[in-house]
């Protein structure tokens, strides 16, 4: 699955998340966010070379729960997951070579 522009209509459940199979990139923002806006070129590249990482783009906010149980406090944040298990996190990526460091974690 590459790249996902839009946020997903509903976010899925922790336990959904926490059986994804394979390698998936969780990114939580909202479509208003500065942050979140100027991170997607890099989130694209990013994920380009790897069309195999599920991209799961879920809009975070007040009330979100998804975001609180993975302690999500700013936006953009980028959790790697293998096998449902977070194995790298990146907050308010600056540079390529952090997300493409986190998808080889």
């Amino acid at each position: 699955m590459p790249y996902q522009a839009q946020h997903l209509p509903q976010a899925p459940t922790r336990e959904a998340i926490d059986t994804l199979p394979g390698t998936s990139l969780l990114e939580f923002g909202a479509p208003w966010c500065p942050h979140c806006q100027s991170a997607q070129p890099l989130i694209a590249a990013a994920l380009a070379p790897h069309p195999e990482v599920a991209h799961i783009k879920i809009e975070d906010g007040k009330g979100q729960r998804l975001g609180r149980s993975f302690g999500v406090k700013l936006w953009p944040t980028l959790i790697v997951l293998r096998a449902g298990q977070e194995v790298a996190r990146v907050v308010r990526p600056q540079d390529l070579a952090a997300l493409q460091q986190a998808l080889r974690a």
